[in-house]
């Protein structure tokens, strides 16, 4: 029988050294801008029951999930998203707390893709959920406003927010007389703006307004200019409205000073199937996929019993730490400021001695060698360049 302890899963893997600085750099500078954004940390169990992500609008594909059975025999999973449990958090220990609620985290999200290559199963996302208040326009400004400092902290000059509305493309594929199947099929093309196959699967629907307009759904990408695009396509009542709710908020948005960097974009159709009312996608130069995600998801709070409109969005920092590491932007592993070397016999004050060091702030490495000449050796591999030796007195070289 093959063994795999020398191995990790698929979709997984060791970090070392300055890839951990990267990632920790990450997560420190978004916990800081959240909390100064007046947003209080929150951690949920990185396995939570599979009833939490079977509702009827957090229908998670079961294959996607890492299952496991408790020592009762109930289905639990691996954590998949983080908005869920912290709507049950908010619905249930935080049930009287006052509205409106700013709550981050900072935890590991886990979904099995088997056939993507080179996949992250494990991912460390930190993000920000805002439940309730009455006023949901200014919900939606702060949290969009949030992201966009997110991304700022990390490409100031290049990085680009791209804002859309659910709402758009369930109206439509609503009209469409087709199964859950097919309208989830046209969800995912769209997202991956495969025109061919998108146009292939249409056809066989039928030739009407809706699927015409489903086709250009992938284009309608860009300006203030996409919305006479979207409405010579197709237009009624409802779909007035989520236009120009959008325009408003891509509008009030883009005013901030983020000219260039703000754009619309009716093909983001997010697989989550609670979002509601308006979904943005986050990028910074030179990384191919969205390394922010977000929206409104005003229906999930009534599942747990508790009703409020809400609004976040969650950041990949596995992949901005990718990124700072190839622009050599991150943190590097430093040498430590000296060695400190016990004499024979005067091992333990040695060890007093540095830690005397550390209080005073410097970074040590205690000397695991018997003789003086080993720990010269062992501090020039390692670039350090002092050595405090230990005896009945206190001396030092430098090399």
């Amino acid at each position: 029988m093959k063994r795999y302890d020398l191995i990790t899963p698929e979709g997984t893997r060791d970090l070392l050294f300055e890839e951990c600085l990267a990632r920790r750099m990450v997560e420190n500078k978004l916990t800081t801008l959240f909390s100064r954004f007046g947003y209080s940390e929150v951690v949920t169990p990185g396995i939570e029951f599979y009833d939490l992500f079977s509702g009827s609008s957090r229908n998670f594909q079961q294959e996607s999930m890492y299952k496991l059975t408790d020592s009762k025999g109930r289905l639990i999973v691996m954590r998949p998203d983080s908005t869920i449990p912290i709507a049950r958090l908010a619905s249930t220990r935080l049930k009287d707390a006052k509205r409106p609620l700013r709550l981050y985290y900072n935890q590991s999200i886990y979904e099995n893709n088997a056939l993507l290559k080179g996949r992250s199963d494990e991912v460390v996302q930190t993000g920000i959920e805002l439940l309730g208040g009455t006023n949901t326009k200014r919900a939606d400004y702060e949290v969009l406003c949030t992201a966009v400092e997110a991304l700022a902290e990390f490409d100031e000059e290049k990085f680009r927010l791209e804002i859309g509305h659910i709402g758009y493309f369930k109206e439509l594929v609503a009209r469409l007389d087709v199964d859950e199947r097919v309208r989830e099929e046209i969800r995912l093309l769209i997202s991956q703006k495969n025109y061919p196959a998108l146009n292939d699967l249409l056809d066989e629907v039928g030739e009407n307004q809706i699927t015409h307009t489903l086709k250009q759904l992938p284009r309608l990408f860009g300006g203030v200019e996409v919305f006479d695009k979207a409405a010579e396509l197709f237009t009624d009542d409802k779909i007035t409205a989520i236009l120009s709710t959008l325009k408003e908020v891509y509008s009030r948005v883009s005013s901030l000073g983020y000219d260039g960097k703000i754009s619309v974009d009716l093909g983001i159709v997010s697989h989550t199937d609670y979002y509601t009312g308006i979904v943005f996608k986050g990028y910074i130069s030179g990384v191919g996929s969205s390394v922010l995600k977000g929206g409104r998801y005003d229906g999930l709070m009534a599942e747990f019993g508790e009703p409020c409109p809400a609004v976040g969005f969650g950041v990949n920092c596995d992949e901005i730490a990718r990124y700072l590491r190839k622009n050599c932007l991150a943190p590097t592993l430093k040498s430590a400021d000296c060695i400190v070397f016990g004499e024979k016999g005067y091992v333990v004050e040695a060890i007093a001695f540095a830690q005397k060091l550390v209080r005073d702030g410097m970074v040590i490495e205690n000397s695991l060698f018997d003789t003086l000449e080993e720990t010269e050796e062992y501090a020039a591999s390692k670039g350090i360049h002092k050595i405090f030796i230990i005896n009945e007195n206190v001396s030092h070289i430098e090399i």
